[in-house]
């Protein structure tokens, strides 16, 4: 007997249409500038680090009590996504969100958001999305790659949502910066 996954079933999804509008990407984006900046960063042999020839990126993470109408409707929104593509159990917000900034000459090599390592995450991440939070006119290059494919390019609030333990990476920005709203869903181990 040969078992295969449902015909529904989906590991990448891009959105239709916005799932957030210009002006709450505008909101988000202000409120990204007025957060702690800091590198992006790697795991490396289960320690946190910093690796500039893997990851170059900016980042700033949304507190839970700064934009609670957001992860509410984020919840409600991967529900229904998870419901109609993925099928994953017990998915939530586990995590803050991040907004990842990609300057000219900034990237993010392959990997992986999901680790195998269990006592670095707690919280088994099973969906990740990508929000594109500025207008894709304001840089170059920056292209979301998912298990080998180029992603057509993203319009301002649209997303991209991925079962975490896809390999994928952000391409070169070449011009202009790129800013992206990152949030993770998680809950116990598979089964």
């Amino acid at each position: 007997m040969i078992i295969t996954e449902p015909k529904w079933k989906s590991y990448i999804v891009e959105t239709i249409g916005p799932i957030f509008t210009a002006e709450l990407c505008k909101e988000i984006i202000d409120l990204s500038s007025t957060l702690k900046k800091e590198q992006g960063t790697i795991y490396h042999h289960n320690v946190r680090d910093y690796d500039q020839k893997r990851r170059d990126s900016t980042i700033s993470w949304i507190p839970f009590n700064k934009m609670q109408p957001m992860y509410a409707d984020l919840i409600q929104l991967i529900q229904k996504i998870n419901r109609n593509h993925f099928g994953f159990g017990n998915v939530q917000i586990t995590e803050e969100a991040q907004v990842s900034e990609y300057s000219k000459g900034q990237f993010y090599h392959w990997h992986m958001d999901s680790y195998i390592d269990m006592d670095i995450e707690p919280a088994v991440r099973k969906l990740s999305m990508t929000l594109l939070l500025n207008d894709p006119s304001e840089f170059e290059g920056g292209n979301l790659e998912i298990a080998g494919k180029t992603l057509p390019r993203m319009k301002q609030g649209h997303a991209t949502i991925f079962a975490s333990f896809l390999q994928h990476r952000v391409t070169l920005v070449t011009k202009g910066v790129r800013k992206s709203l990152v949030v993770w869903f998680g809950g116990e181990p598979f089964k």
